[in-house]
């Protein structure tokens, strides 16, 4: 797959693939990671390893996941010459109603050392592609409002700003504000 961000340049590596079965532990660590230390899944409650794993193999059975893989030569850490998670980009629905079935909602996220070095953008770029194969009319990211990084990745690619809930979420003892950025595929 290719992006389409106009200024993304090819790289030979890390390569981003549709997900794979032996990829969830992969996937699951990065998931995990993001509910201990970020905003960026408001929830406090890991998921159980059943939960896991059916979340994640409803992503591969709809095709619906991609992720970034490389070696120890790519900058992952504790990584040796065998594949390596170092991010993920799934969507789903956005609602679970049949009215809805035409609008996705994105999730980007990646180990703390693959972040900023380009694999957010090519994710999302591949992403996008992916989704506009599937015959997704319609691509949502909700995401905290303080997180400019996740803001202007999504602008990059034509996302605008459809909305913002003031105090919509609390994780870490505190509100979170949450904003709706759209991109008409």
């Amino acid at each position: 797959m290719t992006s389409t961000d106009p200024g993304a340049t090819a790289a030979p590596r890390p390569l981003i693939r549709a997900a794979r079965a032996e990829d969830l532990a992969g996937v699951g660590a990065i998931r995990e990671h993001a509910i201990r230390t970020s905003t960026g899944l408001w929830t406090d409650e890991l998921p159980t390893p059943e939960q896991l794993e059916a979340w994640f193999r409803e992503h591969l059975e709809r095709g619906a996941m991609l992720v970034a893989v490389g070696t120890a030569a790519d900058g992952a850490e504790g990584a040796d010459a065998e594949e390596i998670v170092l991010g993920y980009a799934s969507y789903g629905p956005l609602v679970p109603k049949n009215g809805y079935r035409f609008t996705a909602e994105n999730s980007v996220y990646l180990r703390p050392e693959a972040q900023g070095r380009g694999l957010g953008t090519a994710l999302l770029g591949a992403l996008l592609d992916l989704c506009r194969e599937h015959g997704m009319h319609s691509m949502v990211a909700l995401v905290e409002a303080g997180n400019t990084a996740s803001i202007r990745l999504h602008e990059r690619f034509g996302f605008v700003e459809a909305g913002r809930l003031v105090e919509a979420g609390w994780k870490f003892d505190r509100w979170w504000d949450l904003v709706h950025l759209q991109l008409r595929l």
